[in-house]
């Protein structure tokens, strides 16, 4: 998700994309151990 959301970023410049991207990352640092995909997951479970 991370990926996608600076991807976005990059491509347009919005700054609500990077608020959003900045707030994923700062999630992501709060739950120590998970990886990035793991994360994804909770968001989306593969059923």
């Amino acid at each position: 998700m991370l990926d996608f959301t600076w991807k976005v970023f990059s491509q347009t410049g919005n700054i609500d994309t990077y608020l959003l991207f900045k707030e994923l990352e700062k999630a992501n640092h709060e739950i120590p151990g998970m990886k990035e995909e793991e994360l994804a997951e909770l968001d989306y479970p593969i059923s």
